[in-house]
């Protein structure tokens, strides 16, 4: 099995990133570009007030909130038996199922598929696990191009850019931004972007219709992923906004599906719950413009459905990192993130961004690397994620358990090994502070070698001349 695949593209590079930083270094940068943070902070803002909005007006939402947390426990508990169910009933609604354990082995299936077909073009519905294993550079490699259909993923490819969130991949560009990429860069993809366009969002939305409405209809395969997938009846549903999705799903000869093992629901009645939860906590709706569903092959159209591991069955065995597999994809903690806010998600190194991406992909990757290692601290641990999560993923209590996990310089390794034992003793504790009252003159402001990171964005808390210990017993406890 090769290793797990989480995309870090070449085009990184090009954006600043070389992929080889960590965490803060990454953000260093993003935060001193102004006009990425007047886009976060405006977007952001946007889609947190639409979500408390709708959320607001369902009395019920602790209750659904904790019925998606206990289908999605249960679902992944019993994993195995749900796949296979799922496995039969696609198959004897004339689908087929491959199952790929690594990026590498579902790139190769997906190519064998598309190259049986004799096509060398593929329409895309926006797929994370997709991106996650590198689909469209591996179809490249083989002579097969594929077109992003999702409007903000046709501005990325467009732009050779790179995802920046999970639900709005684009979110890091403004409409002026957006007008020049399709000036420049719609006409090497197929059509040419309007004459005289303008950076009205209707103007930049019919360019983007007409450019891709010529691929819909000549474009004879297509690959999606799915939201969700019901065990019951081989059922996957896609929910989205734009229509492209609903175009891609029925018009070609061809579907391949590229979806994660653990987007799975038992049956329908389950189904439900979700499509409660996931629009008002991705894009502040009551419920999707579009959602569609499909079950095995429909009208002479030929399915496949790839199911992928790449390393979701290591996450699994995780008693209290398996949690993040209830993800739903909904961005909702993104959103509310301070530090996804002024950093944005190219400094995360992954297509998964944001509080989630910061639990999952050190999971899925590996902490192997500084950028994987530093991840878990892309937080502050403030707790909003958790508090707004649909299916109650606990992002700190994980967040703080893979922190113990990574590799922790000596000296802060010695540090707090010397702090254990001074704390271990009662007497111990006291002698220490009352050394450090008395040379708490000598304390310097900043910490010094590989301690002084802690320093470099807060006051080293000033040592009191008396410690609250030895004041309670001088007093007895404020009464004298």
């Amino acid at each position: 099995m090769s290793r797990t695949f989480l995309g870090m593209p070449g085009t990184v590079s090009m954006m600043g990133y070389s992929g080889k930083e960590t965490f803060p270094e990454n953000a260093a940068k993003a935060v001193r570009n102004s006009q990425l943070r007047f886009n976060l902070r405006k977007a952001t803002g946007t889609i947190r007030g639409r979500r408390a909005s709708v959320v607001g007006e369902l009395p019920d939402w602790p209750d659904l909130r904790q019925a998606g947390k206990a289908i999605k426990d249960h679902t992944l508990r019993n994993l195995d038996t749900y796949l296979v169910r799922l496995e039969e009933a696609v198959t004897k609604a004339g689908g087929h199922v491959h199952w790929a354990r690594d990026a590498a082995e579902a790139n190769r299936i997906v190519t064998d598929l598309v190259k049986a077909t004799g096509e060398t073009q593929v329409v895309k519905v926006k797929s994370m696990a997709t991106q996650e294993i590198g689909l469209n550079e591996a179809l490249h490699a083989e002579g097969i191009t594929a077109y992003e259909t999702d409007l903000a993923e046709l501005i990325v490819q467009l732009g050779d850019d790179w995802p920046s969130h999970i639900l709005v991949p684009a979110i890091h560009r403004n409409r002026s931004e957006i007008r020049e990429i399709f000036v420049r860069h719609m006409s090497e993809w197929g059509r040419p972007a309007p004459e005289r366009l303008t950076d009205e969002p209707a103007a930049l939305a019919e360019a983007a219709r007409l450019h891709l409405r010529e691929r819909f209809l000549a474009t004879k395969v297509a690959i999606s992923g799915a939201n969700f997938m019901v065990a019951e009846t081989g059922t996957l549903v896609v929910l989205e906004s734009e229509g492209n999705g609903r175009m891609c799903l029925t018009l070609p000869e061809t579907l391949i599906s590229v979806v994660g093992i653990e987007k799975l629901v038992p049956t329908w009645r389950d189904l439900e719950v979700f499509l409660q939860l996931l629009p008002r906590s991705s894009t502040g709706e009551r419920m999707n413009p579009y959602t569609s569903m499909w079950t095995g092959a429909t009208e002479g159209q030929e399915f496949h459905l790839v199911l992928l591991d790449n390393g979701r069955t290591g996450v699994l065995a995780d008693d209290l990192g398996r949690q993040a597999l209830r993800c739903i994809r909904c961005s909702a903690c993104l959103n509310v993130c301070p530090v996804y806010e002024r950093s944005g998600g190219h400094a995360y190194g992954s297509v998964y961004p944001g509080p989630i991406g910061a639990i999952l992909t050190p999971q899925l990757r590996g902490m192997g690397s500084e950028l994987d290692r530093s991840l878990p601290y892309a937080s502050s641990l403030c707790g909003a994620c958790y508090e707004v999560c649909p299916v109650a993923i606990d992002i700190p209590s994980v967040l703080i358990e893979l922190r113990g996990r990574s590799r922790h310089p000596v000296a802060e390794r010695a540090g707090m090994a010397a702090a254990g034992w001074v704390f271990k003793r009662q007497g111990r504790l006291a002698r220490a502070q009352r050394m450090g009252g008395r040379m708490r003159r000598l304390v310097p402001k900043r910490l010094p070698g590989p301690l002084g990171g802690w320093t470099d964005t807060r006051d080293l808390p000033a040592i009191p001349k008396e410690s609250f210990r030895d004041w309670w017993n001088r007093t007895d406890g404020g009464a004298r």
